[in-house]
């Protein structure tokens, strides 16, 4: 995919008036490590049909207004995607996007909330270049890697012509992604060992159902090499004065900015294997306020397998029983395999959760071992008692509970176990009755496909 995936958010400082965002990557292998020897190597992206990936990825970030530091920022960024056809140039990918932020002055130990989703569907050649409609917003960074005709030497350089589109919609009513174009000049590095790989516990996740059979995907190539790949480019972009018809009190007049990429690149299958960057970013306004983003980001590959199959149902319902765990149930969900706790324990008007749900926790956690390489998705729900933002409150708070109890098991790390508060608004139940707000007090948990 390249380096799709940035800071999605609107940043009040700027009065709602545009989107900024930062791309996601990590910290890189030392250079010395890197072999600069080696055969000219033809790179080409290898899509087939049936394909599929995952991208979770994080930034750290600085924000900075008028040069004085506002606030740090650690951004969660995951994405779904499957190659649903194949065309004469390219693949067709069909992809989900969703971000979630925690901002502040220091890091906490919290779990990242579920946040904004964005559907997308384009088609990427083997050279790497895009085609998208206008209806899309997401990927923010297109035609990033861009290879050559021609196989390259390590040491080589070339450039390609990329664009970042920003969504705009919200503060300048625009319909259409904002395009800043830039030029890249990458480099061949050389190659690293494979185990040099794991700089984070950020997963990128790349595989071909059609290959294996109960729809496991296929593990990581059998190659002890990555080619490793310098890619930057800088932007000084002037923006036009808006047109009549938005709210024009305060827009963005100039962006500039750099960023410096390593790609590491499994050219057996075709695909990047994990990527890092450092970036630096500066917008200014039509008031004369001066933005700037500075920061790192890093995102990694793994295996994975889908989970919400039919055996693996049926086989997690017998696990169910086998234990004896009461009032869980499980089923096909539109996210992923769903174990949904009903009737869970919690203190009186509280998160805090009863022993014997401690206890069951510690029971599902041995199911969740199955699915290591899953994201968790812990959703929370209520009866509805009370106003309803009083149930949301208390259905996030629950969710995180839950997804506290998951980490401390060491099921997942924080980075990898998201939460989510549905309040009282998908009762499966009557609230009318005690039996019926039993079962609509429950807190769903999703080993997620997408």
């Amino acid at each position: 995919m390249g380096s799709p995936f940035r800071r999605i958010g609107f940043l009040s400082l700027l009065t709602a008036a545009f989107l900024m965002s930062a791309q996601v990557f990590s910290q890189s292998a030392p250079a010395e490590e890197i072999d600069g020897t080696g055969p000219a190597v033809k790179f080409e992206f290898k899509y087939q049909k049936g394909d599929t990936y995952r991208i979770l990825s994080t930034v750290d970030e600085d924000v900075f207004v008028n040069g004085t530091l506002d606030h740090r920022a650690q951004i969660v960024n995951r994405v779904s995607a499957e190659v649903t056809s194949l065309t004469k140039d390219g693949a067709v990918h069909d992809c989900t996007f969703m971000t979630t932020e925690n901002s502040s002055g220091a890091q906490t130990g919290a779990n990242f909330s579920w946040g904004e989703e964005y559907k997308s569907v384009f088609t990427r050649d083997k050279s790497g270049v895009y085609t998208i409609s206008d209806e899309y917003f997401m990927p923010t960074v297109r035609d990033v890697p861009q290879f050559p005709d021609k196989a390259v030497s390590p040491g080589e350089s070339w450039t390609a012509n990329g664009h970042e589109a920003h969504d705009l919609r919200r503060g300048f009513n625009l319909d259409k992604p904002y395009k800043v174009p830039f030029t890249a000049t990458y480099t061949y590095l050389g190659t690293v060992g494979r185990e040099k790989k794991k700089v984070s516990q950020m997963t990128y996740v790349q595989s071909s159902q059609s290959k294996t059979p109960n729809n496991k995907v296929t593990g990581k190539s059998q190659g002890n090499t990555l080619h490793v790949l310098r890619v930057t480019y800088s932007m000084n972009f002037d923006h036009p004065v808006p047109s009549a018809g938005g709210d024009w009190s305060e827009f963005p007049v100039t962006m500039m900015g750099f960023s410096d990429e390593l790609i590491y690149w499994d050219a057996e299958k075709g695909a990047i294997d994990h990527y890092t960057e450092t970036f630096r970013i500066l917008i200014e306004t039509s008031y004369g306020n001066l933005f700037e983003f500075r920061g790192t980001a890093h995102a990694e590959v793994t295996d994975f397998k889908r989970t919400a199959t039919k055996e693996n149902v049926a086989a997690v319902k017998q696990q169910v029983h086998d234990m004896g765990i009461e009032n869980v149930t499980v089923k096909q969900g539109e996210k992923g395999l769903t174990l949904s706790i009903e009737n869970i324990g919690f203190k009186a008007d509280s998160a805090e959760l009863q022993e014997s749900e401690l206890l069951k926790l510690e029971q599902i956690s041995r199911i969740l071992e199955a699915f290591p390489q899953n994201d968790i998705l812990v959703c929370g729900h209520t009866a509805r008692v009370g106003s309803e933002e009083s149930c949301q409150r208390l259905s996030e708070e629950r969710a995180q509970s839950v997804a506290d109890q998951l980490v401390s098991l060491g099921v997942r790390d924080r980075y990898h176990v998201f939460t989510q508060g549905a309040g009282s608004k998908m009762p499966i139940a009557p609230n009318t009755t005690e039996a019926g707000r039993s079962k609509n007090r429950r807190v769903e948990i999703i080993i997620m496909d997408k």
